[in-house]
Formats: C-alpha cells, sequence, structure tokens
C-alpha cells in the first residue's frame, strides 16, 4: 500500500460529529468532484465522480447524514483510465437540496462544474480542517517520503486552487500552485511543513511515520557529509604528502641532504621513511619533538628550496 493511500484511510476515519464540519468536508469532495447534469429526459441532476472508494464511501456517509437521502451508483469505465470511475447520481429535487445546506445554490441552467462553496462554510478552524481532509481524500495524493516530499491537491479551476492555497495558508503552510495540463495543483514540498498537513488532517500515525522517515534521513545525510569531508581531507593530506616527497625527494637527488640544517635534514627524512604519517605524528618521531605547526613550517621550507633549485 502507498503512503498517500495509507494517509487517507486513516483521515477517512476522523470524519466530525458536528454538522458545520461535515458540511465543509462534503463541500470539499463535492466542489472538486462535482458536475451538474442532464439527462436523457432533459432533466438535470448532480453527478459527484470519483475514482477513490474512500472518497465514494465518505461522500455516500455524509449525504445521507446531511439530507437524509441515499443516492444512486453506479461504476462507469473510460478507455483512458485503468480502472473504473464511481459516480454518484442526485436528481435535481434533492441535489437542489444538498447544494443549499453546502452553501454551493447553484441553478440548473446546463451541464458545469461546481462553484466554490461560500466563506462561511470555512469560517471555522475545525471547518478549515474538514475541508482540507475532504479535499485530500478525494483529489489529493503524495509522494513516498523515503524517496521526496511533495504533498498535492488537484483542482479543476484556478479558483477552487485558490480557496484550498487560502486555507492551508490559514495554518501557516507555505502552500503554492502550478498548473498542470488542464488542471491547478496545490502544493507542499517542504518535509516539515507536510508533517503540518498530516496534523492539519489528523493522520497522526502518518505523521509519526513520516518523522521516523525524515529523522533516519538526516541521520544518514549527516553521516554522508561527514564521511565525504573525512574523504576530502584525507585526499588533501595525500596529496600534500606527495608532493612534499616529491620536493624532497628532488633536493635528495639535486644537492644532497647534507646541505641542509640538522632540523631541515631530519623531517625530510622522516618524511620518506614514513610517507603515510601525519605532521604530529612526523614531529613526535624527532630528536627533539615539535609540534604540527612547526613540522609545517620545516616541510614548508624543504618546498621553497625544492621550487628554487629548479628554477
Amino acid at each position: 500500500m502507498s503512503f498517500s493511500r495509507e494517509v487517507k484511510e486513516e483521515i477517512s476515519k476522523h470524519t466530525s460529529n458536528a454538522r458545520h464540519c461535515r458540511i465543509a468536508e462534503l463541500a470539499a469532495i463535492v466542489t472538486l468532484n462535482g458536475l451538474v447534469c442532464r439527462d436523457a429526459g432533459d432533466r438535470y441532476h448532480l453527478e459527484i465522480r470519483t475514482e477513490n472508494d474512500l472518497a465514494l464511501q465518505i461522500c455516500l456517509q455524509l449525504i445521507r447524514k446531511l439530507i437524509l437521502f441515499e443516492p444512486e451508483t453506479e461504476i462507469r469505465k473510460y478507455s483512458r483510465l485503468r480502472q473504473g470511475v464511481f459516480v454518484i447520481k442526485i436528481p435535481e429535487q434533492q441535489a437542489h437540496e444538498l447544494l443549499k445546506v453546502l452553501k454551493m445554490d447553484q441553478a440548473f441552467l446546463g451541464e458545469s462544474a461546481l462553484p466554490s462553496p461560500k466563506a462561511i462554510v470555512l469560517s471555522d478552524s475545525c471547518c478549515k480542517r474538514s475541508f482540507l481532509r475532504g479535499a485530500y481524500i478525494t483529489a489529493g495524493s503524495m509522494s513516498d517520503p523515503e524517496k521526496t516530499y511533495h504533498y498535492e491537491i488537484v483542482a479543476p479551476d484556478a479558483e477552487k486552487a485558490q480557496q484550498i492555497q487560502e486555507t492551508m495558508q490559514a495554518f501557516d503552510i507555505d502552500a503554492k500552485v502550478v498548473t498542470r495540463k488542464n488542471n491547478y495543483v496545490v502544493y507542499v514540498k517542504e518535509g516539515s511543513q507536510i508533517v503540518d498537513m498530516l496534523s492539519i488532517m489528523e493522520a497522526h500515525i502518518a505523521l509519526m511515520n513520516l518523522e521516523n522517515v525524515r529523522i533516519v534521513k538526516e541521520m544518514r545525510n549527516s553521516i554522508n557529509r561527514q564521511v565525504n569531508c573525512e574523504a576530502a581531507n584525507i585526499s588533501k593530506t595525500v596529496m600534500a604528502a606527495a608532493k612534499q616527497i616529491d620536493d624532497i625527494k628532488y633536493i635528495r637527488d639535486s644537492i644532497g641532504f647534507s646541505e641542509l640544517n640538522v632540523g631541515l635534514a631530519e623531517i625530510a627524512q622522516l618524511r620518506l621513511d614514513y610517507p603515510e604519517a601525519s605532521l604530529k605524528e612526523l614531529g613526535m618521531m624527532l630528536s627533539s619533538p615539535i609540534g604540527k605547526s612547526g613540522v609545517n613550517h620545516r616541510l614548508a621550507k624543504l618546498s621553497e628550496m625544492a621550487e628554487g633549485l629548479r628554477s
């Protein structure tokens, strides 16, 4: 089961007992998937179409509770889709009643999408949470957090996308909107903000699972950065040692160590004898031990001398 499906299954169990929150949740599903249609008898009806069985179940449950009506359902097959689409059909009279309850009053003047619900539906914070739950269940998805962080809700037009975006922003979520084909996508890509969205929708188990993934990924990234840093330092040290040995050999072959003072001759011979030793280790091997900076100073003098001889 995908992580996105796990989230939907969890939040589908959190339908509110408050009527105003039920209205907000159903309003999200209907505004994103509802369509006014006309049948062969020239009568209008409301259709709610979804590919998601969870959205179907919640929608039916909310309709029964809000207008005490059992709508007709069917499954339609479309060639472009692998699976069927669930269709809830509501006759004109009950559709008028439902849209009035949802504050989405619509005159049946022709086949058309439904308007966005009025602001009063989202006046309370709890209603905003229910609205976002409904929107995610019916038109949302999430990437596998093991791979990347991405949360989105697809809206059919710019007005609905803006309403979803503004509802998220009311919870300090930095949601953005982008067009994709003929749809508008409201999305969040920051991991911590997706955690906040899961909290807003009351998907607490999914939230904990996502946090665990984030902790592991951050630890892994931290370890990788540390390993890369250490590898870079080792590489830098090896390259410096190779350059020092090359310079010392040039001095040895050109003028010999007898021309050097005791300190330089001793460090030169130690560097040749112990090519993998650190500066600190070389300093401890000297007859009169010195620190790392002292060893570095002597090796630098040898490099300068080699460059002079080469010139």
